[in-house]
Parts: C-alpha cells; sequence; structure tokens
C-alpha cells in the first residue's frame, strides 16, 4: 500500500465471500480503493487479472487493476461502489430493473463469437471439473448428515449418470460462463448507462461452456427466492434475444447445468461448515434441494432422479 501511494488510507473490512479471500475498503481523502487479499497458497489472482482486463477491453464493468503483487496473493482494484444487488434489493429497489440490466449483460456477452468473449486463459467446462464438482455433495453433504456415503458402486453410477447428460447440456451454443453470476457478485453504478451499468465482481474461475449457465445462477440464486415471475420474464426474454436456439435443448441444458450447480453448492455449503467454520451457507440447502427438485422432473434426468431418492432421500434434504 505504501509503495502505491496508499499507505497511510483508512482500511475498513467489507464482507468477503466463501473463499478465502478478503477484502478492505481504503479512503484516502475522497478517493477510494478495494485491497483483495488472496492468498496465493489458496487463490489464483492471475487468472482474475487476465479476464478483468480481457472484459474490460470488451466495455463490460470490471474493477480496473491500480496495482498487483500476485505473488503474494494482493491486488489493489478500483472502488465500483457499495451498490451491490443484495444490498440495494434488501433496501426495497426494484427488482426488476437489476435482473433486466443483468440478463442484458447475459445476453450482449452471448452474441460475441466464442473467439471474441473467451479468453484464452479461460478452459472448457470440461467433463473432469464437471465430475469433481458434483463429487462434493458426496465427500461433504453425507458428512453434514453423519450418514455413510453411498457404495463404490452407487457412486460410479453417480458419475456415469452426469457423463451421459453432459452432452446433452452442450446441445445449445456456448460462450464465456462468469461461474458466480448471482446478486452478491453484481452492483449498480448509476453514473454509467447500458450494460455498463451492472458492475461484475467476480469471475475469476470463469469457464467455456453451455449459455444456460450464468443464466440459471442469476435465476436460480442459491441464496434467496427470486421472484418467480421475474425469473420467467427474464428467461423469456433471454430466449426472445436467441430465436435460433431451440427452446427444448435450452430447458434440458439448463436442467442439467442448474442440477449441477446445486449439487455442486449444497457440497459446498457443507464443506464451508465441517472444514471452514462457517456455518452461515446451510440455511440456504432447502431452497437448493427446492431447485433441484425442479431440475429433476425434466424427463432426461429421470434415472439422476432416481439415484438421489435412492441415496437422499427427502427426509435427508434439510
Amino acid at each position: 500500500l505504501f509503495r502505491n501511494g496508499w499507505g497511510n488510507a483508512d482500511r475498513k473490512n467489507i464482507a468477503g465471500d466463501a473463499s478465502f479471500r478478503s477484502y478492505e475498503r481504503l479512503q484516502k481523502q475522497k478517493k477510494t480503493a478495494i485491497l483483495m487479499n488472496a492468498p496465493p497458497t489458496k487463490e489464483n489472482t492471475y487468472k482474475f487479472v487476465l479476464i478483468a482486463e480481457h472484459l474490460k477491453t470488451l466495455g463490460y464493468s470490471v474493477p480496473e487493476i491500480i496495482a498487483k503483487d500476485q505473488k503474494e496473493g494482493f491486488l489493489l482494484l478500483e472502488d465500483l461502489g457499495e451498490n451491490t444487488y443484495t444490498k440495494l434489493i434488501n433496501e426495497g429497489y426494484d427488482e426488476g430493473y437489476l435482473y433486466e440490466l443483468a440478463t442484458d449483460v447475459l445476453i450482449s456477452m452471448h452474441k460475441l463469437s466464442v473467439q471474441k468473449v473467451v479468453p484464452k486463459c479461460v478452459n472448457e467446462f470440461s467433463k473432469k471439473r464437471i465430475i469433481n464438482e458434483v463429487q462434493q455433495i458426496i465427500d461433504w453433504y453425507f458428512p453434514l448428515k453423519g450418514i455413510s456415503p453411498p457404495s463404490e458402486e452407487q457412486q460410479n453410477e453417480f458419475k456415469k449418470l452426469w457423463l451421459d447428460l453432459i452432452p446433452l447440456a452442450w446441445k445449445v451454443p456456448t460462450s464465456l460462463i462468469l461461474f458466480d453470476y448471482h446478486v452478491d457478485n453484481l452492483l449498480l453504478i448509476p453514473k454509467k448507462t447500458g450494460i455498463s451499468a451492472c458492475g461484475l465482481l467476480d469471475f475469476q474461475d470463469a469457464v467455456h461452456g453451455p449459455i444456460t449457465y450464468d443464466l440459471a445462477s442469476l435465476l436460480e440464486d442459491a441464496r434467496r427466492n427470486v421472484d418467480l415471475q421475474v425469473a420467467e420474464k427474464m428467461k423469456d426474454k433471454y430466449l426472445k434475444s436467441f430465436p435460433k436456439v431451440d427452446r427444448e435443448s435450452f430447458n434440458t441444458s439448463w436442467s442439467i447445468m442448474a442440477a449441477q450447480r446445486h449439487t455442486r453448492v449444497i457440497g459446498t455449503f457443507s464443506r464451508l461448515k465441517i472444514r471452514d467454520k462457517k456455518p452461515e451457507y446451510i440455511q440456504h440447502i432447502p431452497r437448493l434441494w427446492n431447485y433441484m427438485e425442479k431440475c429433476l422432473t425434466n424427463p432426461y434426468l429421470n434415472k439422476l432422479s432416481i439415484w438421489f431418492k435412492n441415496n437422499i432421500p427427502n427426509n435427508l434434504r434439510t
């Protein structure tokens, strides 16, 4: 901070996230900045910087990188303000407007060619990563509930079911997946207009994969209930912007990608309580099971639905 002229700034901790990163807001006279502390053994700031610079060239509102010491895991970032979507919605701001703005960002991004929108540092959303992510429910949710994990045979069946579903999720166009696209990671920047009024905060886990992923992440939010009319309206708006996208393929891809995400997040929230001593996240698990039940009604997910019924019956979805 001294090296970059912020040594004497007032420093105040601001809300962190479910990662190992922590943040401080710095204030010096009327100027502010954000210090990100990302322990290099746990977090990768290199990808964050590359993606931020890439998104900025495309005209999206991401924090400018003021200074970096990536070896030590520190970034000094532009302060995009305190108007996170979460804060605004809690204060009674128009939910419909905020979700429409966030949906417009995705529409704009997905209209760009893959070559233009996906930076070289971003990898495919691979089968290996997808399987590792859904495995989290087995590794952490079963211990959370104090029950024995499924047998090796049942675990192998679980992996096979996902491997069979993955190709169906890819029957829609692909684009950049920002990966944690929800209200906690979006900001309203009132002085900007159009899609640049939506600030993007979290994208270091980005991958290249189906267009359904981020929209599902936004509208089936793990931490809050999105107004159902708003969610349907946004889904409809998105599809009208891509008339060539087949509705059935889109809905199937959505069910698979949303179910994959919810499965991972149930495992992650369980891990946050058990390993990281962050118990506040497990309150959201019933909401995730509600989403899962909806996803599993898709006929293509019938076998996966049976697996869940056999291994995590309703009385354990709490």
